[in-house]
């Protein structure tokens, strides 16, 4: 048999195995869209932006918001062929902002000698040497060789002779 149990705040509801094999008759109440409290994606059902989405990380409200907000919103709107390609002066201006704050927005190089960053590197790192022509993305993989069209390999020549 279920009961229920009150311990200061919190109730505590027991239940049978027989309960949990009955269906529920709980009633879904279908959410209010226009609640001003119920949480909303990044982009309202009306279509702006929800500049209090916690997917932004605050960043409308920092120091740099109004041009993030100008630079997010031109991108968000844009019509053109290439998204966003008519809001590089945003993104340049929202970027110089963020640079004058460099303790709330730290630079990539900052970034990467944080600890974790360093807890990567190590003895068996494959970072590319000085004057290495592999990137970092390919230096553990064979580098390509720049081979022309018409010219052969010492294999391809055995092979013909």
């Amino acid at each position: 048999m279920s009961y229920c149990r009150q311990e200061g705040k919190d109730r505590i509801i027991f239940v049978t195995k027989e309960d949990h094999e009955t269906p529920s008759n709980a009633e879904l109440i279908a959410d209010d869209p226009n609640d001003p409290y119920e949480e909303q994606g990044l982009i309202l059902p009306n279509g702006d932006i929800n500049w209090n989405c916690p997917c932004l990380g605050g960043m409308a409200s920092g120091p740099c918001g109004s041009q993030f907000k100008e630079a997010f919103s031109c991108f968000h709107y844009s019509k053109e062929e290439v998204k966003g390609s008519e809001c590089i002066d945003n993104f340049r201006n929202m970027q110089e902002c963020m640079q004058s704050y460099p303790e709330l927005y730290p630079q990539e190089e900052e970034k990467e000698s944080s600890p974790e960053a360093e807890s990567n590197t190590g003895s068996d790192s494959a970072a590319p040497v000085e004057g290495s022509a592999l990137s970092p993305e390919t230096d553990s993989t064979p580098a390509a060789l720049n081979i022309s069209p018409d010219s052969t390999s010492s294999t391809d020549s055995q092979s013909t002779s």
